[in-house]
């Protein structure tokens, strides 16, 4: 549920009834195909971050989340262990080389992919409820 808070002279949106996400049903919605951590799909998850640059994803600071992007870089895997990720999705039906699945498979890190595009994906899981907590602004 969506709330509105006066904030100010300016309403922020607060999401309310934040509800945890097994990656399964997140796979699911996206109809993706699991690359690595098939043993890890009954892992929640509460928020989910999209975005090709890395930066972004550093500054976005929450555990347990996802991450949706393109980018088909070692950086991608390594960002996500450094933010405690627990899965990446890439987005637009690429694939990455067998050394980052490698590295996701080591790091416990689920990777899957979907041919929706990255607006797209972000949407279908906003609207099966998966938000971020406390308000979208940064």
């Amino acid at each position: 549920m969506i709330q509105f808070i006066k904030s100010g002279d300016t309403l922020e949106k607060n999401l309310c009834g934040v509800k945890q996400m097994k990656i399964g049903e997140i796979c699911r919605i996206l109809d993706a195909k699991v690359l690595c951590g098939q043993e890890l799909m009954d892992t929640e998850v509460s928020s989910a971050c999209g975005s090709d640059m890395m930066s972004d994803v550093l500054a976005f600071v929450k555990n347990h989340a996802i991450l949706l992007t393109g980018l088909l870089n070692p950086q991608t895997v390594r960002t996500a262990m450094m933010m405690d990720m627990k899965c990446i999705i890439f987005v637009r039906g690429k694939t990455p080389d067998e050394s980052m699945v490698s590295l996701a498979q080591d790091n416990g890190i689920v990777m899957m992919t979907t041919d929706f595009r990255m607006y797209t994906a972000c949407g279908l899981l906003y609207n099966a409820g998966l938000y971020t907590s406390g308000s979208d602004k940064v």
